[in-house]
Protein backbone atom coordinates (compact mmCIF):
# COMPACT_ATOMS: atom_id res chain seq x y z
CA UNK A 1 0.00 0.00 0.00
CA UNK A 2 1.50 3.32 -1.06
CA UNK A 3 2.31 5.84 1.65
CA UNK A 4 2.61 3.18 4.35
CA UNK A 5 5.90 2.09 5.93
CA UNK A 6 7.05 -1.43 5.07
CA UNK A 7 6.61 -2.71 8.63
CA UNK A 8 3.07 -1.35 8.84
CA UNK A 9 2.27 -2.87 5.44
CA UNK A 10 3.57 -6.23 6.70
CA UNK A 11 1.41 -5.96 9.81
CA UNK A 12 -1.66 -5.13 7.73
CA UNK A 13 -0.95 -8.12 5.48
CA UNK A 14 -0.88 -10.38 8.55
CA UNK A 15 -4.17 -9.02 9.91
CA UNK A 16 -7.87 -9.45 9.19
CA UNK A 17 -7.63 -6.17 7.29
CA UNK A 18 -5.45 -7.74 4.59
CA UNK A 19 -8.26 -8.16 2.03
CA UNK A 20 -9.54 -4.61 2.24
CA UNK A 21 -9.30 -2.37 -0.78
CA UNK A 22 -6.56 0.30 -0.69
CA UNK A 23 -9.12 3.11 -0.40
CA UNK A 24 -10.79 1.48 2.62
CA UNK A 25 -7.40 0.98 4.29
CA UNK A 26 -6.49 4.59 3.56
CA UNK A 27 -9.68 5.77 5.25
CA UNK A 28 -9.10 3.49 8.26
CA UNK A 29 -5.55 4.73 8.73
CA UNK A 30 -6.42 8.43 8.47
CA UNK A 31 -5.09 10.11 11.59
CA UNK A 32 -3.29 6.98 12.81
CA UNK A 33 -0.02 7.37 14.71
CA UNK A 34 2.84 5.05 15.57
CA UNK A 35 3.50 4.52 19.27
CA UNK A 36 6.60 2.83 20.69
CA UNK A 37 5.80 0.94 23.90
CA UNK A 38 8.71 -0.02 26.19
CA UNK A 39 8.90 -3.59 27.47
CA UNK A 40 6.84 -4.07 30.63
CA UNK A 41 4.57 -1.07 30.05
CA UNK A 42 0.86 -1.56 30.70
CA UNK A 43 -0.87 0.36 27.91
CA UNK A 44 -4.50 -0.35 28.84
CA UNK A 45 -6.00 -1.55 32.09
CA UNK A 46 -8.91 -3.90 32.65
CA UNK A 47 -12.13 -1.95 33.15
CA UNK A 48 -11.09 1.18 31.26
CA UNK A 49 -13.93 2.70 29.25
CA UNK A 50 -11.92 4.68 26.70
CA UNK A 51 -12.30 3.42 23.12
CA UNK A 52 -9.18 2.40 21.22
CA UNK A 53 -8.02 0.30 18.29
CA UNK A 54 -4.37 -0.57 17.74
CA UNK A 55 -2.53 -2.64 15.16
CA UNK A 56 0.53 -4.47 16.47
CA UNK A 57 3.38 -3.58 14.11
CA UNK A 58 6.22 -5.42 15.84
CA UNK A 59 7.07 -6.89 19.23
CA UNK A 60 4.74 -8.84 21.49
CA UNK A 61 1.83 -7.77 23.71
CA UNK A 62 0.15 -9.93 26.30
CA UNK A 63 -3.55 -9.54 27.02
CA UNK A 64 -4.29 -10.42 30.63
CA UNK A 65 -6.97 -10.50 33.30
CA UNK A 66 -6.46 -9.98 37.02
CA UNK A 67 -8.13 -11.84 39.88
CA UNK A 68 -9.36 -10.01 43.02
CA UNK A 69 -6.35 -11.34 44.93
CA UNK A 70 -3.98 -9.70 42.45
CA UNK A 71 -2.96 -12.76 40.47
CA UNK A 72 -2.84 -12.29 36.72
CA UNK A 73 -3.49 -14.64 33.84
CA UNK A 74 -2.49 -14.17 30.20
CA UNK A 75 -5.34 -14.94 27.81
CA UNK A 76 -3.75 -13.90 24.51
CA UNK A 77 -0.47 -12.93 22.88
CA UNK A 78 -0.71 -10.22 20.24
CA UNK A 79 2.00 -10.39 17.60
CA UNK A 80 2.53 -8.55 14.33
CA UNK A 81 -0.82 -8.05 12.63
CA UNK A 82 -2.93 -8.44 15.77
CA UNK A 83 -5.67 -5.89 16.43
CA UNK A 84 -6.19 -4.71 19.99
CA UNK A 85 -9.21 -2.94 21.44
CA UNK A 86 -11.86 -3.67 18.83
CA UNK A 87 -14.35 -4.78 21.49
CA UNK A 88 -14.05 -1.35 23.15
CA UNK A 89 -15.64 0.23 20.06
CA UNK A 90 -18.81 -1.84 20.26
CA UNK A 91 -19.32 -2.94 23.88
CA UNK A 92 -21.20 0.19 24.95
CA UNK A 93 -21.35 0.93 28.66
CA UNK A 94 -18.77 -1.65 29.72
CA UNK A 95 -15.07 -1.44 30.37
CA UNK A 96 -12.55 -3.44 28.39
CA UNK A 97 -12.43 -7.03 29.71
CA UNK A 98 -8.63 -7.33 29.87
CA UNK A 99 -5.48 -5.27 30.18
CA UNK A 100 -2.57 -5.10 27.74
CA UNK A 101 1.15 -5.08 28.47
CA UNK A 102 4.19 -5.08 26.19
CA UNK A 103 6.31 -8.20 26.75
CA UNK A 104 9.20 -6.71 24.75
CA UNK A 105 9.71 -3.31 23.14
CA UNK A 106 6.72 -3.03 20.84
CA UNK A 107 5.39 -0.72 18.14
CA UNK A 108 1.64 -0.27 17.64
CA UNK A 109 -0.28 1.81 15.15
CA UNK A 110 -2.98 3.67 17.07
CA UNK A 111 -6.07 4.35 14.94
CA UNK A 112 -8.75 6.98 15.47
CA UNK A 113 -11.76 5.30 17.16
CA UNK A 114 -14.22 7.81 15.73
CA UNK A 115 -12.83 7.45 12.23
CA UNK A 116 -12.81 3.66 12.44
CA UNK A 117 -16.41 3.50 13.58
CA UNK A 118 -17.47 5.82 10.76
CA UNK A 119 -15.69 3.79 8.07
CA UNK A 120 -17.09 0.51 9.42
CA UNK A 121 -20.62 1.96 9.34
CA UNK A 122 -20.20 3.03 5.71
CA UNK A 123 -18.21 0.13 4.25
CA UNK A 124 -19.56 -3.43 4.47
CA UNK A 125 -16.13 -4.91 3.72
CA UNK A 126 -14.64 -3.16 6.74
CA UNK A 127 -17.52 -4.32 8.94
CA UNK A 128 -16.99 -7.87 7.67
CA UNK A 129 -13.27 -7.69 8.51
CA UNK A 130 -14.13 -6.57 12.03
CA UNK A 131 -16.64 -9.41 12.42
CA UNK A 132 -13.94 -11.88 11.39
CA UNK A 133 -11.58 -10.36 13.93
CA UNK A 134 -14.16 -10.60 16.73
CA UNK A 135 -14.93 -14.20 15.73
CA UNK A 136 -11.21 -15.03 15.96
CA UNK A 137 -11.08 -13.50 19.43
CA UNK A 138 -14.07 -15.53 20.66
CA UNK A 139 -12.56 -18.72 19.29
CA UNK A 140 -9.15 -18.08 20.82
CA UNK A 141 -10.62 -17.22 24.22
CA UNK A 142 -12.72 -20.40 24.24
CA UNK A 143 -9.58 -22.41 23.48
CA UNK A 144 -7.75 -20.56 26.24
CA UNK A 145 -10.48 -21.43 28.75
CA UNK A 146 -10.24 -25.14 27.94
CA UNK A 147 -6.45 -25.07 28.09
CA UNK A 148 -6.49 -23.32 31.46
CA UNK A 149 -9.19 -25.54 32.98
CA UNK A 150 -8.32 -28.97 31.67
CA UNK A 151 -4.55 -29.12 31.30
CA UNK A 152 -1.80 -29.44 33.90
CA UNK A 153 0.42 -26.57 35.05
CA UNK A 154 3.38 -28.39 33.49
CA UNK A 155 1.55 -28.47 30.17
CA UNK A 156 0.68 -24.77 30.40
CA UNK A 157 4.26 -23.85 31.33
CA UNK A 158 5.61 -25.78 28.34
CA UNK A 159 3.09 -24.17 25.99
CA UNK A 160 3.82 -20.69 27.30
CA UNK A 161 7.60 -21.08 26.99
CA UNK A 162 7.33 -22.35 23.43
CA UNK A 163 4.86 -19.60 22.64
CA UNK A 164 7.25 -16.90 23.79
CA UNK A 165 10.31 -18.59 22.30
CA UNK A 166 8.65 -18.64 18.89
CA UNK A 167 8.81 -14.84 18.90
CA UNK A 168 11.53 -13.82 21.32
CA UNK A 169 14.36 -16.36 21.00
CA UNK A 170 18.03 -15.86 20.43
CA UNK A 171 21.03 -18.13 20.23
CA UNK A 172 22.63 -18.84 23.58
CA UNK A 173 26.29 -19.61 24.28
CA UNK A 174 27.81 -23.03 23.72
CA UNK A 175 28.09 -25.47 20.88
CA UNK A 176 24.35 -26.04 20.64
CA UNK A 177 21.93 -23.08 20.27
CA UNK A 178 19.54 -22.54 23.16
CA UNK A 179 16.27 -20.65 22.97
CA UNK A 180 16.32 -17.94 25.61
CA UNK A 181 12.99 -16.70 26.95
CA UNK A 182 13.16 -13.42 28.95
CA UNK A 183 10.62 -14.29 31.65
CA UNK A 184 10.87 -14.63 35.43
CA UNK A 185 9.23 -17.41 37.43
CA UNK A 186 6.72 -14.93 38.87
CA UNK A 187 5.79 -13.66 35.41
CA UNK A 188 5.48 -17.23 34.18
CA UNK A 189 3.12 -18.09 37.04
CA UNK A 190 0.91 -15.12 36.21
CA UNK A 191 0.89 -16.02 32.54
CA UNK A 192 -0.33 -19.59 33.14
CA UNK A 193 -2.82 -18.69 35.87
CA UNK A 194 -1.04 -20.43 38.75
CA UNK A 195 1.14 -19.54 41.74
CA UNK A 196 4.90 -19.31 41.76
CA UNK A 197 5.42 -22.35 44.01
CA UNK A 198 3.55 -24.67 41.65
CA UNK A 199 5.34 -23.29 38.59
CA UNK A 200 8.71 -23.71 40.33
CA UNK A 201 7.94 -27.42 40.80
CA UNK A 202 6.97 -27.77 37.14
CA UNK A 203 10.18 -26.04 36.05
CA UNK A 204 12.22 -28.23 38.39
CA UNK A 205 10.79 -31.34 36.73
CA UNK A 206 11.59 -29.96 33.29
CA UNK A 207 15.07 -28.94 34.41
CA UNK A 208 15.78 -32.39 35.84
CA UNK A 209 14.67 -33.87 32.53
CA UNK A 210 17.27 -31.74 30.77
CA UNK A 211 14.68 -29.80 28.81
CA UNK A 212 15.20 -26.32 30.28
CA UNK A 213 17.73 -24.34 32.28
CA UNK A 214 16.32 -21.77 34.71
CA UNK A 215 17.82 -18.42 35.70
CA UNK A 216 16.66 -15.41 37.70
CA UNK A 217 15.30 -13.39 34.78
CA UNK A 218 15.20 -15.87 31.91
CA UNK A 219 14.72 -19.51 31.00
CA UNK A 220 16.69 -21.39 28.37
CA UNK A 221 14.93 -24.08 26.36
CA UNK A 222 17.63 -26.67 25.80
CA UNK A 223 15.53 -29.17 23.86
CA UNK A 224 12.50 -27.59 22.13
CA UNK A 225 11.47 -30.88 20.52
CA UNK A 226 11.24 -32.70 23.83
CA UNK A 227 9.49 -29.72 25.41
CA UNK A 228 6.87 -29.76 22.66
CA UNK A 229 6.34 -33.43 23.51
CA UNK A 230 4.90 -32.26 26.84
CA UNK A 231 1.91 -30.96 24.87
CA UNK A 232 0.96 -34.28 23.34
CA UNK A 233 0.96 -32.78 19.84
CA UNK A 234 -1.67 -30.15 20.62
CA UNK A 235 0.48 -27.03 20.45
CA UNK A 236 0.51 -25.06 17.21
CA UNK A 237 2.52 -21.86 16.84
CA UNK A 238 0.56 -18.73 15.98
CA UNK A 239 1.51 -17.81 12.44
CA UNK A 240 0.72 -14.67 10.44
CA UNK A 241 -2.06 -14.99 7.89
CA UNK A 242 -1.03 -15.26 4.24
Amino acid sequence: MSGVDDDVAAALAASNLARLRPLALQRLLAGACRVRVPAGSVTHREGETAEFLELTVDGLVRVFVTAPDGRGMTVRYARRGALLGLVSLYADGTGIPAGTQAVVDTTVLRLSPQGVRRVAAEDADVADAFLRELADRVRSFVHEISDSAFTSVRHRVARHLLDLASQESRAGPGARPALTVPVSQRELAEAVGSVREVVVRALRDLRESGVVSTHRDHIEILDPVRLSGELGGTWVADRPRR
